[in-house]
């Protein structure tokens, strides 16, 4: 993160909101799983975003740390319920809740952190509650149909470019806008500029999930945090394996096909088979491009905003940059 003392004085109240917030103790077996969850790590992108988006305008951040907090509590239900239908069983480098406990209390604390998450929504201001709540309504659906559409792909024989850019927007990047936006929206910023911040979280957001889906293949898995190679073993459709399917010929193509089809496989042979296809296809360099190419979609939108803290865009401009060159 940002070696700044500003951001990490922000990152600190942040925290500490998280740490002393009350999801609820008895029964047990239903709230610490939530407290596993939001404690074994995450960069707290979004709440982070939200209150620097609010900090373009206005000074008193530490007034909406609980409503920024909805859009991390959000966030892990999505990942808890999402972690279930993928089967993953790694969360951050740990076993995810479904592994470590099962999967219907990983249904049911999730359903739980929605609930908590509109829990705090209620310290908005009470005029702005409304619009807050249809913002968030809007944005958790969309998430949804994201989800939705991802789990469609897996029964499709194709999926195409396009299709694939909605979904992620849907999945993964609307709720980058969404916390950007809210931030603006709750420090009473000019409408225009709301709207760019959702665009400039959009887009880092689609840039995010191609770079995710990079790392995956290519990333070190100390330093990842995930199963490295987890999504060429579930055969889930990517940027990578989308312009695979795409750009492969012949024997390429075969080879590709016959990975595709096996049910009963060596790992290590088939994540190492299919990486070597994908660099003779050149798709880390496609991928790269095309991650780029969103990352400045959205950077072109911050000079174009009207912030009353000159100290307070530098800071949004640096944390993004810096979430941009992550390599986990």
């Amino acid at each position: 993160m940002i070696k700044s003392d500003e951001i990490q004085s922000i990152q600190k109240a942040l925290e500490q909101s998280i740490d002393t917030y009350s999801f609820g103790s008895q029964p047990k077996a239903l709230y610490e799983p939530i407290r596993y969850l939001m404690n074994i790590g995450g960069k707290r992108i979004r709440p982070l975003l939200c209150l620097l988006s609010y900090g373009l305008y206005r000074e008193d951040y530490e007034k909406i740390l609980l409503p920024a907090m909805a859009t991390e509590v959000f966030h892990n239900f999505t990942l808890m319920h999402d972690d279930i239908m993928d089967q993953a069983p790694l969360r951050r480098g740990n076993a995810t809740v479904h592994e470590r406990w099962n999967a219907n209390t990983a249904i049911l604390s999730g359903d739980v952190m929605l609930v908590k998450a509109y829990d705090l929504l209620l310290d908005v201001p009470g005029e702005k509650l409304p619009q807050s709540i249809r913002l968030f309504n809007q944005t958790a659906s969309e998430v949804c149909e994201g989800q939705q559409l991802d789990m469609d792909f897996e029964a499709k024989e194709t999926v195409t470019e396009p299709e694939y850019i909605e979904m992620i927007r849907l999945k993964t990047a609307v709720l980058l806008g969404f916390a950007l936006k809210f931030g603006a929206f709750l420090a009473d910023a000019p409408e225009e500029d709301q709207d760019r911040l959702y665009e400039f979280g959009v887009n880092i957001g689609i840039g995010f999930q191609l770079k995710d889906d990079l790392l995956d293949v290519y990333a070190d898995k100390s330093i990842f945090g995930k199963q490295v190679g987890g999504d060429i073993l579930s055969n889930k459709k990517t940027f990578l394996l989308i312009k695979a399917m795409e750009l492969a010929k012949g024997e390429l193509a075969e080879k590709l096909a016959y990975w595709l089809q096996q049910k009963d496989f060596d790992k290590k042979e088939k994540v190492k088979a299919v990486t070597e296809i994908y660099d003779q296809l050149a798709i880390r360099s496609l991928s790269e491009s095309k991650m780029r190419s969103y990352f400045e979609k959205g950077f072109d939108q911050l000079p174009r905003l009207h912030p009353s803290s000159a100290v307070g865009l530098k800071r949004l401009w640096g944390l993004a940059e810096d979430l941009v060159n992550r390599e986990k």
